[in-house]
Protein backbone atom coordinates (compact mmCIF):
# COMPACT_ATOMS: atom_id res chain seq x y z
CA UNK A 1 0.00 0.00 0.00
CA UNK A 2 1.41 3.16 -1.20
CA UNK A 3 2.44 5.91 1.58
CA UNK A 4 -0.08 8.23 -0.31
CA UNK A 5 -2.98 6.12 0.16
CA UNK A 6 -3.17 5.62 3.50
CA UNK A 7 -4.22 8.06 6.00
CA UNK A 8 -1.74 9.10 8.98
CA UNK A 9 -2.46 11.02 12.10
CA UNK A 10 0.17 12.55 14.55
CA UNK A 11 -0.10 13.10 18.60
CA UNK A 12 2.30 13.98 20.90
CA UNK A 13 2.53 11.37 24.28
CA UNK A 14 3.69 12.44 27.42
CA UNK A 15 6.97 11.41 28.20
CA UNK A 16 7.85 11.77 31.80
CA UNK A 17 11.24 10.88 32.91
CA UNK A 18 12.68 7.39 32.80
CA UNK A 19 13.33 7.25 36.55
CA UNK A 20 10.00 8.53 37.65
CA UNK A 21 8.45 5.62 35.27
CA UNK A 22 9.84 3.10 36.77
CA UNK A 23 9.57 4.49 40.71
CA UNK A 24 5.91 4.32 39.40
CA UNK A 25 5.93 0.64 37.72
CA UNK A 26 7.74 -0.45 40.76
CA UNK A 27 5.06 0.62 42.73
CA UNK A 28 2.11 -1.09 40.71
CA UNK A 29 3.39 -4.18 39.69
CA UNK A 30 4.63 -5.59 43.39
CA UNK A 31 0.37 -5.65 43.90
CA UNK A 32 0.50 -7.87 40.69
CA UNK A 33 3.69 -10.40 41.43
CA UNK A 34 6.31 -11.12 44.79
CA UNK A 35 9.22 -10.27 43.24
CA UNK A 36 9.75 -6.95 41.10
CA UNK A 37 12.90 -4.64 40.34
CA UNK A 38 12.36 -2.16 37.86
CA UNK A 39 15.68 -0.24 36.77
CA UNK A 40 16.92 2.53 34.35
CA UNK A 41 19.76 0.62 32.64
CA UNK A 42 22.16 0.82 29.70
CA UNK A 43 20.10 -1.26 27.15
CA UNK A 44 21.95 -4.57 26.89
CA UNK A 45 22.63 -5.31 23.41
CA UNK A 46 19.62 -6.80 21.85
CA UNK A 47 20.87 -8.23 18.82
CA UNK A 48 22.84 -11.04 20.92
CA UNK A 49 20.88 -14.47 22.76
CA UNK A 50 17.97 -14.33 23.56
CA UNK A 51 16.56 -11.52 22.30
CA UNK A 52 18.13 -11.74 18.80
CA UNK A 53 16.77 -8.51 17.54
CA UNK A 54 17.58 -6.88 14.37
CA UNK A 55 18.74 -3.70 15.97
CA UNK A 56 21.02 -3.07 19.70
CA UNK A 57 18.92 -0.68 21.01
CA UNK A 58 15.66 1.20 21.61
CA UNK A 59 16.87 4.67 21.72
CA UNK A 60 16.75 7.65 19.20
CA UNK A 61 13.38 9.57 17.67
CA UNK A 62 10.71 6.49 19.55
CA UNK A 63 7.50 6.67 18.46
CA UNK A 64 4.69 3.75 18.69
CA UNK A 65 1.81 2.99 15.27
CA UNK A 66 -1.23 1.70 15.44
CA UNK A 67 -1.86 0.28 11.71
CA UNK A 68 -4.93 -0.54 10.53
CA UNK A 69 -7.13 -2.92 12.73
CA UNK A 70 -9.48 -5.27 14.20
CA UNK A 71 -12.23 -3.81 11.58
CA UNK A 72 -10.32 -5.01 8.86
CA UNK A 73 -10.63 -8.33 10.14
CA UNK A 74 -13.55 -9.11 11.52
CA UNK A 75 -16.88 -9.69 10.93
CA UNK A 76 -15.13 -10.58 7.87
CA UNK A 77 -11.43 -10.23 6.05
CA UNK A 78 -10.77 -7.22 4.23
CA UNK A 79 -7.74 -8.74 1.88
CA UNK A 80 -6.83 -5.74 0.72
CA UNK A 81 -5.19 -4.11 3.25
CA UNK A 82 -1.75 -4.72 2.90
CA UNK A 83 1.26 -2.62 4.08
CA UNK A 84 4.89 -2.48 3.96
CA UNK A 85 7.31 -2.20 7.15
CA UNK A 86 9.46 0.15 4.49
CA UNK A 87 6.76 2.39 3.68
CA UNK A 88 5.30 2.22 6.95
CA UNK A 89 9.19 3.66 8.28
CA UNK A 90 8.45 6.83 6.37
CA UNK A 91 4.98 7.11 7.03
CA UNK A 92 6.19 7.70 11.07
CA UNK A 93 8.55 10.16 9.83
CA UNK A 94 11.91 7.73 9.77
CA UNK A 95 13.49 6.08 6.84
CA UNK A 96 15.54 3.06 8.26
CA UNK A 97 13.80 2.85 11.44
CA UNK A 98 13.92 -0.01 13.57
CA UNK A 99 10.42 -1.38 13.98
CA UNK A 100 8.89 -4.35 16.52
CA UNK A 101 5.63 -5.19 17.70
CA UNK A 102 2.71 -7.79 16.98
CA UNK A 103 0.68 -7.53 14.01
CA UNK A 104 -1.43 -10.04 11.28
CA UNK A 105 1.36 -11.85 8.69
CA UNK A 106 1.25 -11.60 5.00
CA UNK A 107 -1.76 -14.06 3.76
CA UNK A 108 -1.17 -13.39 1.05
CA UNK A 109 2.44 -14.60 0.89
CA UNK A 110 2.24 -17.35 3.57
CA UNK A 111 -0.91 -18.40 1.38
CA UNK A 112 -2.94 -18.63 4.82
CA UNK A 113 -3.52 -16.38 7.65
CA UNK A 114 -1.54 -15.66 9.94
CA UNK A 115 0.33 -14.02 13.63
CA UNK A 116 2.98 -12.11 12.37
CA UNK A 117 6.28 -10.95 15.22
CA UNK A 118 7.43 -8.05 13.75
CA UNK A 119 11.26 -7.62 13.92
CA UNK A 120 12.83 -5.62 10.72
CA UNK A 121 15.68 -2.37 10.67
CA UNK A 122 14.48 -1.25 7.61
CA UNK A 123 16.64 0.70 4.96
CA UNK A 124 17.73 4.09 4.43
CA UNK A 125 20.43 5.13 2.20
CA UNK A 126 23.75 2.57 2.46
CA UNK A 127 21.93 1.24 5.08
CA UNK A 128 20.16 -2.54 4.37
CA UNK A 129 17.22 -4.03 5.49
CA UNK A 130 17.81 -6.51 8.66
CA UNK A 131 14.59 -8.47 8.27
CA UNK A 132 14.46 -10.90 11.61
CA UNK A 133 10.67 -11.08 11.61
CA UNK A 134 8.82 -13.88 12.23
CA UNK A 135 5.23 -15.68 11.55
CA UNK A 136 3.04 -18.55 13.04
CA UNK A 137 1.04 -20.15 11.22
CA UNK A 138 -1.84 -23.44 11.81
CA UNK A 139 -0.98 -26.95 10.00
CA UNK A 140 -4.63 -27.42 8.63
CA UNK A 141 -3.12 -30.91 8.81
CA UNK A 142 -2.81 -31.70 12.43
CA UNK A 143 -3.61 -28.31 14.11
CA UNK A 144 -0.13 -27.55 15.27
CA UNK A 145 1.23 -24.36 14.84
CA UNK A 146 3.91 -23.19 12.72
CA UNK A 147 7.27 -20.71 13.00
CA UNK A 148 8.52 -19.29 10.32
CA UNK A 149 10.90 -16.49 9.56
CA UNK A 150 8.97 -13.99 7.14
CA UNK A 151 10.40 -13.60 3.66
CA UNK A 152 8.95 -10.29 3.07
CA UNK A 153 8.64 -6.52 4.48
CA UNK A 154 4.94 -6.85 4.34
CA UNK A 155 2.04 -8.05 6.96
CA UNK A 156 -1.57 -7.15 6.56
CA UNK A 157 -4.85 -5.75 8.18
CA UNK A 158 -3.47 -4.72 11.72
CA UNK A 159 -0.54 -3.95 13.59
CA UNK A 160 1.18 -2.44 16.79
CA UNK A 161 4.66 -1.34 16.93
CA UNK A 162 7.35 0.64 18.97
CA UNK A 163 10.07 2.70 16.23
CA UNK A 164 13.24 4.75 16.64
CA UNK A 165 16.61 4.31 15.28
CA UNK A 166 17.98 1.22 17.42
CA UNK A 167 20.39 3.01 19.13
CA UNK A 168 22.12 2.22 22.60
CA UNK A 169 21.21 4.09 25.44
CA UNK A 170 19.33 4.37 28.64
CA UNK A 171 16.13 1.95 29.18
CA UNK A 172 13.80 0.68 31.57
CA UNK A 173 14.33 -2.81 32.92
CA UNK A 174 11.68 -4.59 34.49
CA UNK A 175 12.03 -7.58 36.29
CA UNK A 176 9.01 -9.39 37.65
CA UNK A 177 8.40 -12.84 38.79
CA UNK A 178 5.76 -15.02 40.91
CA UNK A 179 2.66 -13.95 40.12
CA UNK A 180 0.51 -13.15 43.02
CA UNK A 181 -2.26 -10.91 40.88
CA UNK A 182 -4.65 -11.63 38.50
CA UNK A 183 -3.30 -9.24 35.73
CA UNK A 184 -1.11 -10.27 33.20
CA UNK A 185 2.51 -8.93 32.67
CA UNK A 186 1.66 -5.96 29.93
CA UNK A 187 -1.88 -5.26 31.25
CA UNK A 188 -0.25 -4.94 34.82
CA UNK A 189 1.95 -2.46 33.58
CA UNK A 190 -0.58 -0.75 31.54
CA UNK A 191 -3.08 -0.20 34.27
CA UNK A 192 -0.49 1.09 36.69
CA UNK A 193 0.39 3.90 34.19
CA UNK A 194 -3.41 4.54 33.46
CA UNK A 195 -3.84 4.90 37.06
CA UNK A 196 -0.91 7.19 38.19
CA UNK A 197 -1.48 9.66 34.90
CA UNK A 198 -5.14 9.38 34.34
CA UNK A 199 -5.26 10.97 30.70
CA UNK A 200 -1.61 11.78 30.50
CA UNK A 201 -1.16 9.14 27.24
CA UNK A 202 2.48 7.27 28.37
CA UNK A 203 3.30 4.45 25.60
CA UNK A 204 5.78 2.06 26.05
CA UNK A 205 7.62 -0.16 23.59
CA UNK A 206 9.96 -3.08 23.06
CA UNK A 207 11.03 -6.50 24.27
CA UNK A 208 10.44 -8.48 27.23
CA UNK A 209 11.55 -11.65 28.22
CA UNK A 210 9.65 -14.42 29.50
CA UNK A 211 12.43 -16.57 31.01
CA UNK A 212 10.49 -19.18 33.33
CA UNK A 213 7.18 -20.68 32.97
CA UNK A 214 4.79 -21.02 30.96
CA UNK A 215 2.27 -18.92 28.94
CA UNK A 216 -1.07 -19.03 26.89
CA UNK A 217 -0.74 -17.90 23.47
CA UNK A 218 -3.09 -18.18 20.22
CA UNK A 219 -2.87 -18.64 16.98
CA UNK A 220 -5.16 -17.02 14.24
CA UNK A 221 -6.63 -19.63 11.78
CA UNK A 222 -7.29 -18.99 8.24
CA UNK A 223 -9.97 -16.69 7.67
CA UNK A 224 -13.03 -17.07 8.70
CA UNK A 225 -15.86 -17.58 5.98
CA UNK A 226 -18.71 -16.62 7.78
CA UNK A 227 -18.92 -13.80 9.96
CA UNK A 228 -17.45 -13.31 13.64
CA UNK A 229 -19.83 -11.23 15.09
CA UNK A 230 -19.14 -11.25 18.93
CA UNK A 231 -16.31 -11.37 21.17
CA UNK A 232 -17.47 -15.51 21.56
CA UNK A 233 -17.46 -15.90 17.82
CA UNK A 234 -13.66 -14.69 17.62
CA UNK A 235 -12.53 -16.26 21.10
CA UNK A 236 -13.84 -19.90 19.27
CA UNK A 237 -12.70 -19.07 15.90
CA UNK A 238 -8.59 -18.41 17.63
CA UNK A 239 -6.52 -21.55 18.31
CA UNK A 240 -4.92 -21.63 21.68
CA UNK A 241 -1.64 -22.95 22.61
CA UNK A 242 0.51 -23.56 26.54
CA UNK A 243 4.17 -22.63 25.39
CA UNK A 244 7.15 -22.66 27.43
CA UNK A 245 9.87 -20.37 28.23
CA UNK A 246 11.97 -18.86 26.94
CA UNK A 247 9.73 -16.77 25.09
CA UNK A 248 10.68 -13.58 23.11
CA UNK A 249 8.01 -11.01 23.43
CA UNK A 250 7.60 -7.80 20.93
CA UNK A 251 4.88 -5.22 21.17
CA UNK A 252 3.78 -2.11 22.70
CA UNK A 253 1.40 -0.62 25.14
CA UNK A 254 0.09 2.75 26.16
CA UNK A 255 -2.01 3.76 28.83
CA UNK A 256 -4.72 6.50 27.56
CA UNK A 257 -6.24 6.53 23.94
CA UNK A 258 -6.08 10.39 22.75
CA UNK A 259 -9.25 9.95 20.87
CA UNK A 260 -7.47 7.67 18.00
CA UNK A 261 -9.18 4.64 18.61
CA UNK A 262 -5.82 2.34 19.68
CA UNK A 263 -5.15 -0.92 20.34
CA UNK A 264 -4.38 0.19 24.08
CA UNK A 265 -2.01 -3.36 24.41
CA UNK A 266 -0.73 -5.56 22.44
CA UNK A 267 3.13 -8.55 22.48
CA UNK A 268 3.56 -11.39 20.49
CA UNK A 269 6.43 -14.25 21.14
CA UNK A 270 8.98 -16.32 19.08
CA UNK A 271 11.30 -18.52 20.40
CA UNK A 272 14.44 -20.15 19.28
CA UNK A 273 12.52 -23.25 19.99
CA UNK A 274 9.79 -22.91 17.39
CA UNK A 275 6.85 -21.59 19.72
CA UNK A 276 5.26 -18.62 18.89
CA UNK A 277 2.01 -16.39 18.64
CA UNK A 278 -0.05 -14.10 20.63
CA UNK A 279 0.66 -13.78 24.43
CA UNK A 280 -2.16 -13.14 26.84
CA UNK A 281 -0.82 -14.60 30.31
CA UNK A 282 1.34 -17.08 31.79
CA UNK A 283 -0.30 -20.09 33.23
CA UNK A 284 2.36 -20.69 35.81
CA UNK A 285 2.26 -18.24 38.43
CA UNK A 286 4.46 -19.51 40.96
CA UNK A 287 7.24 -20.42 38.59
CA UNK A 288 7.12 -17.56 35.41
CA UNK A 289 9.79 -15.05 35.49
CA UNK A 290 9.53 -11.90 33.38
CA UNK A 291 12.65 -9.68 32.28
CA UNK A 292 11.55 -6.28 30.03
CA UNK A 293 13.53 -3.60 28.29
CA UNK A 294 11.15 -0.91 27.45
CA UNK A 295 11.49 2.76 26.33
CA UNK A 296 9.25 5.75 26.40
CA UNK A 297 7.56 6.73 23.40
CA UNK A 298 7.75 10.39 22.04
CA UNK A 299 4.56 10.39 19.33
CA UNK A 300 1.72 7.81 18.44
CA UNK A 301 1.45 7.46 14.42
CA UNK A 302 -1.82 6.07 13.65
CA UNK A 303 -1.68 4.55 10.27
CA UNK A 304 -4.90 3.74 8.26
CA UNK A 305 -7.59 4.38 10.52
CA UNK A 306 -11.09 2.49 9.83
CA UNK A 307 -13.71 5.01 9.46
CA UNK A 308 -16.23 2.24 10.68
CA UNK A 309 -14.63 0.80 13.89
CA UNK A 310 -15.65 -1.89 16.78
CA UNK A 311 -13.77 -3.36 19.33
CA UNK A 312 -14.58 -6.77 18.56
CA UNK A 313 -11.61 -9.21 19.20
CA UNK A 314 -9.00 -6.61 19.94
CA UNK A 315 -7.70 -7.75 23.07
CA UNK A 316 -7.96 -4.88 25.13
CA UNK A 317 -7.46 -6.46 28.78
Amino acid sequence: MAASSCSVQRAQLYTPLLKEVADVLQQGLKKNFEDVQVSVVDCPDLTQKPFTLAAPGLCGSSRLTDVGGVPYAFPLVNRQKIYDFETLAKQVDLPGAFIVGAGAGPHHVVGVNCEMIGNIRTSAGDQPSINSTYTVRINPQDGSAIQEKATTSEFALLGNFYCSEGRPGQVLEVKASKRSGEENFMSCMRKTLANHYDKKPVGLGGTFLIEKGKAKLHVMPDFSTTPLNTEKDVADWLQYYDRSAPLVCLGVLISHDPDLDLRVEHFHCFSEHGEGGHYHYDITPQDVSYRGYLNVAEYMYRVDRPQKTHQIGSMRD
